[in-house]
């Protein structure tokens, strides 16, 4: 679980703008890797297809074999739970509590208390947060922010992870941190592909880097 190929595929957009062009590449099960590029490269758009948020132009995207061209509507909500999404601002609900905002997923599954109650507290322990989950967002810092959504994007226990500049609002240390705490995730076997345009932090781990340069390939394994 948690394969991921692009087989020479573009996006176009309405008007004629290629935000991807004939990208091809492989995320193997359980590897790590960034996505890199200046803004507008097509990286964001890359996630998207992904999630099936966009679909390809030309071209096909695989995960675990799968044709996502393929899925029909209502197999696309069973898809995208077996995918955590890390946002850069988080996205979290500041009318709830943290328990809450890592429920979330669980809740529209439809899991019952007893479970859910289970496996939001395991993501909140592993991310440290266990004793904020009565806290709202809003009392939490930045980084503690981001730790939430990080422990929403894994409480559904997916096999993988895309995270969309996770560390873009945080300083240094803590954007090292969060990304010792995906690195973490991928250790137990969770595939995971961060975009981020952060390359002294990027440089200092060893993972493979996929480059898109105006949404060409730049460089990195097909």
């Amino acid at each position: 679980m948690g394969n991921v190929v692009f087989d020479r595929v573009t996006k176009r957009y309405a008007g004629g703008r290629d935000a991807l062009n004939d990208v091809s590449f492989e995320l193997a099960k359980g590897e790590m890797a960034f996505l890199t590029g200046h803004s507008g490269a097509g990286k964001s758009t890359l996630l998207k297809l992904i999630m099936l948020m966009e679909k390809a132009t030309q071209g096909q995207v695989l995960v675990d074999g799968v044709n996502l061209a393929r899925l029909g509507k209502g197999q696309i909500p069973y898809h995208r739970r077996r995918i955590g999404v890390v946002f850069q601002n988080h996205q979290l609900l500041f009318d709830r509590s943290v328990f809450e905002n890592v429920a979330l997923p669980l809740r529209i599954a439809g899991y019952d208390s007893r479970e859910l109650a289970r496996r939001v507290r395991a993501a909140l322990d592993k991310v440290g947060l266990l004793d904020k989950e009565l806290s709202n967002p809003v009392e939490l810092s930045g980084g503690e922010q981001q730790r939430v959504g990080i422990a929403r994007a894994v409480v559904n226990k997916p096999s993988l992870i895309l995270a969309d500049e996770p560390t873009g609002n945080l300083d240094p240390k803590l954007s090292t941190e969060i990304m010792q705490l995906l690195e973490q995730f991928n250790a137990v076997g969770v595939s995971v592909l961060i975009a981020s345009h952060d390359l002294a932090l990027i440089n200092r781990l060893d993972h493979r880097v996929i480059s898109l340069k105006d949404g060409r390939l730049a460089s990195g394994e097909a």
